[in-house]
């Protein structure tokens, strides 16, 4: 399985005020993100975490990645320092990232787009840093945890949840979520 996942912000704690996470503190929030991605994630699956992993000052990367299960590739954030971007726990590491999957090529950036590459063609956007606060476009989802209920999310859920919530124009809308 291939799993997708934004803006964690492990041990950033601006997070539990700006995006009023329901946590009282870090430590609940991490071990709570920690424990929601290893229910869903399984140590062969692979994992694409769109940016903001992890506060600059908020401990060893690759000691937080050996906690979570899977192969992890990360697409970088705003938020995502030096020291998290080039941590050995990463299978990859870039800004931009094209994958098939289902048939379905996947645009991965940590940025929501107006337009990108095939879109005419029904390619897919995934990105994170609006944290659920931006009106869905077709065939764009965002996969920020304050989107996705905290948790990792697969793209059959996405295509699924977007048909569900939309029936009456194809499927090609993404879910409202906040």
């Amino acid at each position: 399985m291939i799993y997708f996942i934004s803006d964690t912000h492990f041990s950033d704690p601006r997070v539990l005020r700006i995006d009023r996470r329901p946590f009282p503190d870090m430590v609940e929030h991490d071990v709570a993100l920690i424990r929601n991605w290893n229910a869903i994630v399984d140590e062969e699956d692979e994992v694409w975490h769109l940016g903001d992993f992890m506060f600059a000052r908020g401990g060893d990367c690759d000691q937080l990645l050996s906690r979570l299960n899977g192969r992890k590739h990360l697409v970088i954030g705003n938020n995502d320092p030096v020291t998290t971007a080039t941590a050995a726990g990463w299978a990859s590491a870039q800004h931009y990232a094209e994958i098939l999957l289902g048939g379905h090529l996947l645009v991965l950036c940590h940025y929501p787009f107006r337009t990108w590459n095939k879109m005419g063609k029904k390619s897919i956007n995934l990105h994170g840093h609006s944290h659920g606060r931006l009106k869905p476009m077709p065939r764009q989802f965002d996969v920020g945890i304050d989107a996705r209920g905290l948790r990792p999310v697969s793209l059959q859920t996405l295509l699924t949840s977007s048909r569900q919530s939309r029936p009456d124009d194809g499927g090609d809308s993404a879910p409202i979520d906040r």
